[in-house]
């Protein structure tokens, strides 16, 4: 059963939450994306609890600017070392050693989740990623590949000022196309329910500036049509590497991150696993869940 609270941190953030499994258990971290929420990941929650698939304390943070979570006006309290810091702070509350056994992050978690793993991989087992770019060769594709700067055109979009009340209008109708274009709904994969949608428009009732916060917040954009090459500041390749064993599963048919994107990968994850799936859509969660546990359990009890 899922247990549902609000977690205040040390740096005055407060998360809401949804959870599985005992504390003091190993502890697994799930972390959504850009228009989601906690609840996508309910069925790996309940899952990964059970002790046949690994028996762990299962936590899905909102993180902050979405759902009921802390949502700073300010654009620049969506800075990444900050949403990271949410991250840790989040495991130190849950965990005696502030220890993640196994972090499992999908599109804007994923940002945070290499994040972690980088900045935090002493207290990290084990990485999952579920198409989101690692931040390297998110760099790298939009400064130089055509096809992936077309592709996250929409980026631009969702930065600019008032882009949330655009997004609310009319039953949140610039929304659902995010979904409906990648093959979500009654054409296509149909898990785009009305009782989804319903948990949908519960989240985004509590607003969208926090969510479009995190586009303002990025310098990883591609140009504006007709304007100049992006500044993407260029990280050192320190601040890049990930050692922990990684997973990287990925939707082949992702309209928003290309394949290019995995082209590399393994020079920053020495101990990397990939799993390319066929068919799939950005919204692979959603759409096959116990696939994605069953590639993510057979992860974590390899050998590594």
């Amino acid at each position: 059963m899922i247990e549902t609270f609000a977690r205040t941190l040390p740096n005055g953030t407060t998360l809401s939450c949804r959870a599985t499994g005992a504390p003091g258990r190993p502890l697994m971290v799930f972390l959504h994306g850009f228009p989601e929420a906690a609840f996508i990941w309910d069925e790996l929650l309940e899952h990964f609890a059970e002790a046949a698939h690994g028996g762990y304390r299962c936590i899905a943070p909102n993180l902050r600017g979405f759902e009921k979570s802390s949502a700073p006006a300010e654009v620049s309290a969506y800075r990444p070392h900050l949403m990271v810091q949410d991250i840790a702070q989040l495991a130190e509350s849950e965990s005696a050693n502030g220890r993640i056994e196994a972090l499992v992050a999908h599109d804007w978690g994923g940002a945070f989740g290499w994040g972690y793993a980088n900045q935090h991989g002493d207290r990290l087992g084990k990485l999952v990623i579920i198409n989101s770019p690692h931040p390297g060769i998110f760099t790298r594709e939009l400064l130089n590949n055509p096809a992936q700067q077309a592709a996250s055109a929409y980026m631009n979009f969702l930065a600019k000022p008032g882009a949330e009340a655009l997004l609310a209008a009319d039953d949140f109708k610039r929304m659902w196309p995010f979904f409906t274009l990648m093959k979500a709904g009654p054409d296509g994969f149909g898990w785009l329910t009305e009782a989804v949608k319903n948990q949908y428009r519960e989240v985004w009732n509590a607003g969208l500036t926090g969510a479009c916060n995190l586009y303002r917040v990025t310098p990883m954009k591609p140009a504006m049509p007709g304007g100049p090459a992006p500044e993407i500041p260029t990280l050192p390749r320190e601040r890049l590497t990930v050692a922990a064993p990684t997973f990287v599963l990925w939707a082949l048919d992702d309209a928003a991150l290309l394949p290019g994107l995995l082209e590399g990968l393994e020079d920053y994850v020495p101990k990397l696993e990939l799993r390319k799936v066929p068919g799939a859509t950005h919204w692979l969660v959603h759409e096959q869940p116990q696939f994605v546990a069953a590639e993510i359990e057979a992860f974590l009890q390899r050998a590594q």
